[in-house]
């Protein structure tokens, strides 16, 4: 779990914290990650790597296919493009939160914040699991097809998030949790 967590801060937040350098898509060679997490005190083998990316509950990272470079599939901080061409999605997403954060949805709707783009999830569990992060979780549907009637554009990354520029507050439900 701890590797986990530093591999996201590192290939989503701070690459330069190991002195690592993503390209403009957000990957970073493996063999260039495994070096500069030995040289700042964090050392992995290969196949701890390995095993941290195929056995991550959120899919958070992936390997390209010849499996010379990783990335983290979404949740960047940094300037990156990810490369996820606009699509279709289901009528209904959800979105894990806290109540803390409903005043201000209530106002401003869901915006990215720190990150690229509003975070989505297809069902209810999954936002539900995502919004107990910080506590008891509150789950908001997204009426998504209104949405993309109104224009909105949607991306579905490869651990299947919906991400979206924003979503105003006009297309949110299920303020009570």
């Amino acid at each position: 779990m701890k590797r986990s967590r530093f591999l996201s801060l590192v290939l989503r937040h701070h690459p330069a914290r190991i002195g690592l350098t993503l390209d403009p898509n957000g990957w970073a060679d493996v063999d260039a990650l495994l070096d500069a997490l030995a040289a700042h005190g964090r050392p992995m083998s290969r196949a701890q790597l390995d095993r941290v990316v195929a056995e991550n509950d959120k899919q958070r990272f992936a390997f390209d296919a010849a499996g010379t470079r990783i990335r983290a599939s979404q949740g960047h901080s940094v300037a990156v493009d990810l490369g996820y061409a606009d699509a279709r999605p289901p009528d209904r997403l959800f979105h894990g939160t806290h109540p803390g954060a409903l005043a201000a949805i209530r106002r401003e709707g869901l915006r990215p914040m720190q990150r690229h783009d509003v975070h989505l999830s297809a069902d209810r569990e999954t936002a539900a699991r995502v919004g107990a992060r910080r506590g008891r979780a509150v789950v908001l549907g997204v009426d998504a097809a209104r949405m993309t009637a109104d224009g909105h554009r949607f991306r579905l990354s490869d651990n299947r998030v919906w991400l979206t520029a924003a979503v105003p507050p006009q297309y949110l439900s299920g303020w009570s949790g």
